[in-house]
């Protein structure tokens, strides 16, 4: 299906708008007027889009107009990202940037004039996963969880908003922190039952011809082990496979590329666990914006933040915080590339669903916070498994005693023997705490966590003691959790930019499909 640019527009007063975009300094003038299409042509094209659907997306082909459409779209995904995650990060700051009050420092993309509230339930549950979310919002149409642009009857190919656009000739990257074929950034060019196909979806990566993909690896690159590499197969297509910094440097406007982060195991490390001199998500950002960058057709970009999802289930704040910050940080690189382009780009970011139910106030700390506890965390949950897990090699017969200051580095906890020892009274740790480290080590030890119900709710099938510790300092900072796994809770969309405007309200997720091709579906 080809697209072109939406005829049949409206004006509305936007000078209101003005004042919303002061943050960004004096390069960003508000618009007089801002174009949206009318509730009839809205309605309209929503119609055309179901019936498109429904016919595999046979619509005839039409030429492009001109049209005051966005020329430049960015989409900012953070994986398992809803308001919690999003205000977690804003109580973080202000706690580090206003010790003595209880303010908030605002994420850039938080103060985008144009908000909205996106439902995210899937064909299947209230609780979806992230191949069928992100196929609803790239496509339109409700599927099962774990199913990647197919439809209900897991066989109806449902073609992606980014391959209509790069049908009709417009730029288009991809990037994510996690692996390429993952399921988000996969919703955006694979078709599968399966968002575990990974050496399938890794082909159909190749073949999409998207112009730029960024970030982590290719799970199972090699397939069943008689099939041709998938890094190959990405050679074959044209691409330039780049996993060094000094690659990274050279790659220029026009390319082909798949660039890798050097430090990718699978995915790009958790912020907090970064070199000072890593390539980070703004980074890749900033290079396909310039690899993207033209002035024929313009570009799409698809921006996941993937790991934000990892360490809600995890149950890991820190790691959380940190990734949200460093997905801000991301699009503070649009937010710079819309100042020097404002009428022609959208900016829009939101989450694909929540993860961990995740709460600002738990049980036992009442109506108090204190996340300025969390700078005692010195590493993700995954990198002091690894050091855990190193400590177990060394010691097999180690006590409790033995890892205390192993816990006392990384997390800033202390038994009550050691309470002189801590930087905060507030991290010295009560009976009941210290019992349940205890308890956690001694199932951390075992050969094999064992397998009951209890541990199932207490561990949620991670490292016993790592989890326990991320739980009691989250605990201590005002931090709750309720799952390991996602949750219905719907989440924010942040907009600016060119029809921002149409992103405002509630609505499902499969809208935001519909409200991104009525910028350019043409009756």
């Amino acid at each position: 299906m080809k697209l072109t640019k939406k005829s049949g527009i409206t004006l509305i007063s936007a000078s209101v708008l003005a004042g919303a975009l002061a943050f960004f300094g004096e390069s960003v003038v508000a618009k007089e007027t801002a174009i949206v299409t009318t509730e009839e042509v809205k309605k309209e094209v929503k119609k055309e889009i179901k019936e498109e659907a429904a016919q595999k997306n046979e619509l005839e082909n039409v030429e492009i107009k001109e049209t005051s459409g966005p020329k430049y779209i960015f989409a900012f995904v953070g994986d398992g990202m809803s308001y919690v995650q999003v205000n977690s990060a804003q109580v973080y700051n202000g706690t580090r940037d206003y010790k003595d009050e209880v303010s908030l420092t605002e994420l850039n993309f938080t103060q985008f004039p144009i908000t909205g509230n996106m439902y995210t339930q899937d064909a299947t549950s209230f609780s979806p996963d992230s191949a069928s979310t992100a196929t609803s919002m790239l496509t339109g149409e409700k599927t099962h969880s774990g199913v990647i642009g197919l439809g209900i009857d897991k066989t109806t190919i449902l073609e992606t908003f980014p391959e209509m656009l790069k049908e009709d000739g417009y730029k288009i990257g991809i990037v994510s922190t996690v692996t390429l074929n993952h399921a988000t950034p996969a919703a955006s060019y694979a078709h599968t039952e399966s968002r575990n196909n990974y050496y399938d979806i890794a082909i159909q990566m190749a073949y999409s011809n998207f112009d730029y993909f960024a970030g982590g690896e290719l799970s199972e690159a090699d397939g069943d082990g008689t099939q041709k590499n998938a890094y190959k197969v990405m050679e074959d297509k044209g691409y330039d496979i780049v996993n060094t910094k000094e690659g990274f440097n050279e790659i220029k406007n026009g390319d082909k590329v798949y660039a890798i982060s050097p430090d990718a195991d699978g995915a790009m490390p958790y912020s907090l666990d970064e070199k000072s001199d890593a390539i980070t998500l703004a980074d890749f950002v900033e290079k396909g914006i310039e690899v993207l960058d033209n002035e024929d057709k313009g570009f799409f970009m698809w921006i996941e933040s993937g790991k934000i999802d990892w360490a809600g289930h995890a149950n890991d704040a820190m790691a959380n915080i940190h990734d949200t910050i460093a997905f801000d940080e991301a699009v503070e690189e649009a937010i710079s590339f819309y100042n020097k382009h404002p009428e022609d780009t959208l900016i829009i970011v939101t989450g694909d669903h929540e993860t961990g139910g995740m709460t600002i106030g738990q049980a036992s700390t009442g109506y108090n916070t204190a996340f300025n506890l969390l700078d005692n965390q010195k590493v993700s949950y995954d990198k002091f498994e690894d050091i855990f897990a190193e400590f177990k090699s060394n010691n097999p017969q180690a006590t409790f005693d033995d890892v205390l200051d192993l816990i006392k580095e990384n997390f800033g906890l202390v038994p009550e023997e050691n309470a002189n020892c801590a930087s905060d009274e507030a991290l010295v740790l009560s009976d009941y705490e210290y019992n349940k480290l205890f308890n956690a080590f001694e199932e951390s030890m075992k050969p094999r966590v064992a397998e009951t119900e209890e541990n199932d709710i207490l561990y949620g099938g991670y490292d016993p003691l790592t989890v326990t510790l991320t739980h009691i300092l989250n605990a201590k900072a005002g931090i709750g959790w309720t799952s390991y796994s996602h949750t219905g809770v719907p989440v924010p969309v942040y907009a600016i930019g060119n029809n921002a405007e149409i992103f405002s309200g509630s609505y499902d997720n499969t809208e935001l499909f519909d409200k991104l091709a009525s910028l350019y579906l043409a009756e």
